[in-house]
């Protein structure tokens, strides 16, 4: 996701040397991944002395933590803004979801896909700490996006054929798969793909179904 570091105003306290490391790591760990990231790189970024990051944290992998636990949260509050919209239908929601990734993912010229996904591939298979915390975040993805469907089930916009927490596994864990196929091709194709197919497919309206305007 792009990420912008903020701006603090000369009248406002200056943010902690954890606070610069913290910023300047998540697109250290975005460029580089799990592996490559040094504690190096993440202190040059934010011109901090090598020494201070031990100051603030215990390793590399207790900051990897606590990035990934403030990613999560940006995550979240998309996750909040789209699938709880009121003005749209919930099926409209999953579908709103989708492109506004997309948008985000355009502005990073599809070069750079989510933190989550990259660290369960890279991570999870060396750190047991980082596996069960990417886990736990899965768990709680998923029951946001299951809500949603149910909701959409329960409206007549989706099929009930499928629980709706398997449908929002499929839908996560798919999606993933389509980011990092994007991230290879360097193209929205494999992303736009994904989401024509999903929603003529396993989100088809049922044919009883007549698309009614959504109502404020």
């Amino acid at each position: 996701m792009q990420y912008v570091r903020p701006y603090y105003p000369a009248v406002v306290a200056r943010p902690s040397l954890r606070e610069h490391l913290l910023h300047a790591g998540l697109p250290v760990l975005f460029r580089s991944g799990y592996h490559a990231a040094s504690v190096r790189q993440i202190c040059a970024a934010a011109r901090a002395p090598q020494g201070s990051f031990t100051n603030h944290f215990r390793s590399k992998e207790a900051f990897i933590l606590e990035v990934l636990n403030r990613y999560f949260e940006y995550l979240k509050e998309l996750v909040h803004q789209t699938l709880n919209n009121p003005t749209l239908s919930p099926r409209q929601r999953l579908e709103h979801y989708l492109e506004v990734i997309i948008d985000k993912l355009k502005a990073d010229r599809w070069m750079t896909g989510c933190l989550i996904g990259d660290f369960s591939l890279q991570a999870s298979s060396h750190s047991n700490i980082l596996r069960k915390r990417l886990d736990a975040i899965f768990k709680e993805w998923r029951t946001s996006f299951a809500s949603c469907i149910a909701a959409a089930q329960r409206a007549g916009e989706i099929d009930s054929d499928f629980d709706a927490k398997d449908l929002a596994e499929f839908l996560l864990t798919s999606w993933q798969g389509a980011i990092l196929r994007m991230k290879v091709e360097r193209s929205p194709a494999a992303l736009e793909r994904f989401k024509t197919i999903v929603f003529a497919t396993v989100f088809k309206e049922p044919r009883r179904a007549k698309r009614r305007p959504h109502r404020k």
